[in-house]
């Protein structure tokens, strides 16, 4: 009986043993399954991160060319401006110099008139002042001022 008995033992130890080996397979075949599983899950994240970035990209990229063609033209209407801006500075700055030269031409005369040297210098030729003559040739000469852009260009 002790032979039959250790035999039934031995075959329980193995029994045991095998359901053990075959618990552990099956915990290690899960535990690949759940691996296989996370990793897929990690790639197909890392995947869309990747698609997401690139979007962005491509959409900033689309934004800075809109920035930088709005720069362009801004900067385009700014030199013209800048160009209008130094004919109008030069029509001013002759007009206030004839302005300047008719001012001293009336105050010469004012000056003249209150001493009896002549008595109305646009009628006639009264006075042989080199500033009445001068006065009366503007008037026959009165040609508009004339500036372009291309004259002031650097």
């Amino acid at each position: 009986m002790e032979s039959s008995s250790s035999g039934t033992t031995s075959s329980t130890i193995q029994s045991s043993s095998g359901s053990e080996e075959s618990l552990m397979e099956q915990r290690k075949r899960k535990r690949m399954l759940s691996n296989r599983e996370s990793a897929r899950r990690s790639r197909m994240k890392k995947q869309k991160l990747l698609d997401d970035l690139t979007a962005q990209v491509n959409h900033l990229k689309k934004e800075n060319s809109e920035i930088v063609t709005s720069v362009s033209i801004t900067t385009q209407h700014y030199l013209t401006v800048e160009a209008e801006n130094s004919v109008l500075r030069a029509q001013l700055d002759e007009l206030n110099h004839r302005l300047q030269s008719l001012n001293d031409i009336i105050e010469f005369l004012d000056s003249n008139n209150n001493n009896g040297m002549c008595s109305n210098p646009l009628v006639g030729l009264e006075c042989d002042d080199f500033f009445v003559n001068q006065m009366n040739m503007s008037y026959m000469m009165n040609q508009p001022l004339m500036a372009s852009s291309d004259a002031l260009l650097y």
